[in-house]
């Protein structure tokens, strides 16, 4: 079944090479930027880390953690640790791999013998619906049983999309009708999940706007109707963010991470953007790991993110 569903176990580009693909705006711009600053061999002073400083933010870095980088770089510089332009790009990876590492090492919970219990939250517009059947997708194709909970009932499209994923990936779809109660459906879902020793729930939220009190509301029932079955749910919240759309999505991250207890963030549309360094932001200032980040349309371009594999890939 997953051969046929997944295709043959041809040789298929590795992570690294994926993620290299996906963030070569990114690069471009990036090391186009640096490498404008100061020629090979010329020495590195605090004039050039000031450039420095608009390049990062244009990368989406951010102020605070754009600030906190340089603060480190111009140290190095003052002591003379830092000789040219390939030791300055060597420093900053270094320094951009440790923030993307502290956030990294918050646990994931585990599961013993109960469904995993995945709540994807986030915007309208996200690639929130996407991405839910694109993770569905994920797992299955590493053996894993899944059930997907169509929760966002308020927009029927939602519903109809995740359904059309759910073929994709081979996974059936719980779901109730437009407009009904969303706990209702996870209610449904987890049910049908223990009976059939599910590995892994996974449950699309309703994505209206961040500023209304009325869908915090909803996803705190969710979360209680989770645990009336399996006292650990949920295990993990996941906010799927547009990186597209850089310090904006990072002020809605903001917001729901405050309301929603989220977990980690799934980062979509990581391919369309020169603004890749939006990944060390959330880190640095929402202290929150990235799990995936969605690098294509297709259903398996997803890709569980890995910090080393994706700073190389920014400077390699």
């Amino acid at each position: 079944m997953i051969q046929t569903l997944f295709g043959s176990s041809e040789e298929k580009p590795s992570f690294l090479e994926r993620m290299k693909q996906a963030v070569t705006r990114t690069r471009e711009s990036l090391n186009e930027r640096i490498d404008d600053l100061a020629s090979i061999g010329k020495e590195i002073d605090r004039g050039t880390l000031d450039e420095l400083e608009a390049t990062l933010i244009s990368a989406d870095l951010g102020t605070t953690t754009t600030a906190a980088v340089l603060e480190t770089l111009r140290a190095k510089v003052d002591r003379r640790q830092i000789g040219d332009i390939n030791e300055l790009k060597r420093v900053l990876k270094d320094e951009l791999l440790k923030i993307l590492e502290v956030a990294d090492k918050q646990p994931v919970q585990k599961v013993n013998g109960e469904p995993e219990v995945i709540l994807m939250v986030g915007v309208n517009g996200t690639g929130k619906t996407t991405s839910t059947g694109k993770l569905a997708y994920t797992l299955r194709a590493q053996g894993k049983s899944v059930l997907l909970a169509a929760a966002d009932t308020f927009r029927a499209a939602a519903i109809e999309q995740l359904e059309i994923w759910g073929d994709r990936a081979g996974v059936e779809v719980i779901k109730n009708k437009p407009g009904g109660d969303p706990s209702a459906v996870l209610f449904d879902a987890l049910q049908a999940a223990k009976a059939r020793n599910i590995d892994y729930v996974i449950v699309d939220t309703a994505g209206r706007l961040h500023t209304k009190s009325n869908l915090m509301t909803e996803l705190e029932k969710m979360r209680r109707t989770a645990q009336r079955f399996i006292a650990s749910a949920p295990h993990e919240t996941l906010l799927v963010m547009d990186a597209t759309t850089g310090q904006n999505g990072l002020q809605q991250a903001r917001l729901f991470t405050q309301s929603a207890g989220v977990t980690g963030i799934v980062l979509s549309k990581l391919d369309g953007t020169a603004k890749g360094g939006v990944v060390v932001a959330i880190s640095k200032e929402l202290g929150l790991p990235v799990r995936y980040v969605g690098v294509g349309e297709k259903a398996s371009d997803l890709l569980p993110f890995n910090s080393r594999d994706f700073v190389d890939s920014l400077f390699n």
